[in-house]
């Protein structure tokens, strides 16, 4: 228990100054203290990330292990879990801005992340990468951009994904298919007449393949929280997991953090499924010729091992006539994806405007 006493307290970190809260500053490894100036250096930790056994958590054992109790809020709107510091003073959800009600705050218990890519750009530039998005937008309401363009509306948070090694082994049976050309006779009528021609064409000439393919799979990794409203767009969805660092909680300082609620297990099996996916790819490239077919696979994982890891994201939710629309931005690459509201009229008079100018044209072309 003291364990986890200690593992919550340092999840607020005081300026020795002044006593403020201490805020981790994106791409620095540094915490700043936004009243007096005070920094304070992350230490580096030496060791790298440690890899879990995986078997252990899926079988109940060893579930304390690397483990701690947070607070949590749940919206009873989206049903997202966010772990919000007390520093944090906007308590509002992060995908559809209902408020979260400090009273209903629950204590659980989450498997220990095992490493965190913090933030690579801050607030302001968050902010200015939605401004520029939502000004180069084409058939955009006019007073679009004073309804997205709060910044007390942007909001960072830290999501939650698993990922998954293992060592891979595969059998598997299927054909290899070599392509040649043959030249194939046709008729055809030119000038009145009949005439003989021939043309190239492909075939496939197929013959039986089996053989074993193995190799280790790092780092699949698989999306850990699942909302009612305001999933992540894939076209965001990539980081460069380099940059990871081991699980130091001042990188948390001053963003939300979301807990996992797609558990280990599910997520064990959408990673196997992945797997089974590099199995087939291997087959392939083992197989080779021109083209392949596999027919069956017996794939085997072993030395399986997951890491629980934090990812940046910064989402800005707005309405616009009554309808909700988000905004996603990369914390680590600055990558931006959102929904927008069209405007009837600007559409409806280039439309209008282009068919008078292809009128024009054909009329003179007359």
């Amino acid at each position: 228990m003291e364990d986890i006493k200690k593992q919550k307290s340092e999840l607020k970190k005081a300026c020795l100054n002044c006593g403020a809260e201490l805020l981790y500053a994106p791409g620095t490894t540094t915490l700043i203290c936004e009243y007096c100036g005070n920094e304070e250096t992350i230490a580096a930790k030496n060791q790298g990330f440690e890899e879990l056994e995986l078997k252990p958590y899926l079988d109940k054992i060893g579930g304390q292990s690397h483990s701690e109790v947070i607070s949590m809020l749940q919206c009873k709107n989206c049903g997202a879990n966010q772990h919000i510091e007390e520093h944090y003073k906007s308590l509002h959800c992060v995908y559809c801005s209902m408020p979260l009600i400090i009273e209903d705050v629950c204590e659980e218990e989450w498997i220990l992340p095992g490493a965190v890519l913090p933030f690579q750009i801050d607030h302001k530039k968050a902010h200015q990468v939605f401004k520029n998005w939502v000004g180069g937008l084409w058939f955009a309401p006019n007073n679009l951009k004073k309804a997205a363009l709060n910044p007390d509306l942007t909001r960072g948070l830290y999501l939650p994904y698993w990922t998954f090694d293992a060592f891979l082994n595969a059998d598997y049976t299927g054909q290899r298919g070599d392509y040649y050309y043959v030249n194939v006779p046709y008729t055809t009528t030119q000038n009145g007449k009949t005439v003989t021609r021939t043309r190239r064409e492909r075939r496939t000439r197929w013959t039986y393949a089996s053989g074993h393919v193995s190799g280790f799979v790092d780092d699949t990794l698989v999306k850990a929280s699942k909302q009612n409203t305001g999933n992540i767009p894939l076209k965001i969805a990539h980081w460069n997991l380099k940059l990871l660092k081991p699980f130091d909680s001042s990188y948390l300082s001053g963003f939300v953090t979301e807990k996992y609620t797609i558990s280990l297990k599910d997520g064990h099996l959408e990673s196997t499924d992945e797997a089974r996916k590099i199995a087939n790819y291997w087959a392939r490239r083992d197989i080779g010729g021109d083209t392949q077919r596999v027919s069956s696979i017996d794939m085997q994982l072993s030395n399986e091992t997951f890491k629980h890891i934090l990812l940046p994201v910064y989402i800005s939710t707005y309405k616009f006539k009554g309808k909700r629309y988000n905004f996603y931005v990369n914390g680590e690459n600055g990558a931006i994806s959102g929904e927008r509201p069209y405007s009837f009229w600007k559409i409806f008079f280039t439309v209008f405007t282009v068919g008078i100018i292809i009128l024009v044209v054909v009329m003179l072309a007359r």
